[in-house]
């Protein structure tokens, strides 16, 4: 009885900024196309994060199916856009934190995880009550309903959110999403009200703290410029800052004329030039590839 009360709060479904308002207990889908139950594609080991959350003995991640966002570009379109993945009760969710500790991995990382909020608290509760310690990372796009991070109080030691865009009008062309910067900022500053300053632990990972993640997109510098300049400003050495190299026009991004090639090393220049100028102390560049195919997953600097 419990769960059906909890689950009811996706009966009008209002989780995430659409507030589609759909009854997922009864089948509905709303844009996320996501239903009652729990839709995962992948858990795995991940060794590719940056380096305090991925560490020596990985990250354990699930990747959820599904996406309120449509970004054009995405990296893994078959998972987010396409739904692939099988679904799972919130009972197996649960298990699968368990078989991830003890696999040794330092956190439980969930990967787009908006939509199923409501699933994974409970899938948390459950896991605890079974001897779940390690940190939980929420890996999310950022647009995100300020009172879904509220519900995630106490359940979420690491918030790991990109902020993509600060001119809205490329979050509603590239990704069909409106204001954009406004819902994602507002939700990032909630979350470091929730877990505060980063805390690392002697082995160099963290345990507690918020990391924004900027994807660098090609012909877009003055957009990751305003991005670091809103985070330095409001959030200046409190969070951990991760600037992403890894771009290349994937999915429907090969279409498009502004961003239908990787990015070129003097436009990554100039991003970490202007982190410089501006004192941006605590986080990571991502090593730009040397060729078009590929992507470095190694990390500069702390």
């Amino acid at each position: 009885m419990k769960d059906e009360i909890e689950l009811k709060q996706i009966e009008k479904c209002e989780v995430c900024p659409h507030k589609c308002k759909v009854n997922r207990l009864q089948g509905n889908i709303g844009r996320c196309h996501s239903g009652k139950n729990v839709k995962i594609a992948l858990a795995s080991v991940h060794n590719f994060e940056e380096p305090c959350i991925s560490g020596k003995n990985g990250s354990g991640t699930i990747f959820f199916s599904n996406c309120n966002m449509n970004c054009i570009y995405c990296q893994n379109y078959e998972i987010s856009q396409l739904g692939k993945g099988k679904e799972i009760s919130i009972e197996e969710l649960a298990d699968i934190f368990i078989k991830q500790q003890e696999k040794g991995v330092e956190n439980i990382n969930l990967v787009t995880p908006t939509s199923y909020t409501i699933q994974i608290i409970k899938a948390i509760e459950i896991a605890k009550n079974k001897g779940l310690k390690i940190p939980i990372v929420y890996n999310t796009n950022g647009y995100e309903n300020v009172e879904n991070i509220k519900r995630l109080k106490g359940y979420i030691d690491i918030y790991l959110p990109d902020l993509k865009y600060f001119y809205n009008e490329l979050g509603n062309k590239y990704s069909k999403v409106n204001n954009y910067f406004e819902i994602a900022s507002e939700a990032i500053l909630e979350m470091y009200k929730q877990v505060g300053k980063p805390i690392i632990n002697s082995q160099g990972i963290m345990e507690r703290g918020v990391i924004i993640r900027h994807l660098v997109l090609p012909n877009m510098l003055e957009n990751s410029k305003k991005i670091l300049k809103w985070i330095k400003d409001n959030l200046d050495n409190k969070v951990y800052v991760s600037i992403m190299a890894q771009y290349f026009p994937t999915y429907l991004a090969k279409d498009d004329k502004k961003i239908n090639r990787k990015l070129t090393k003097e436009e990554f220049k100039e991003i970490e030039k202007y982190i410089e100028e501006i004192d941006i102390e605590q986080g990571f560049i991502q090593e730009l590839g040397e060729h078009e195919e590929e992507y470095v997953p190694k990390w500069e600097y702390e």
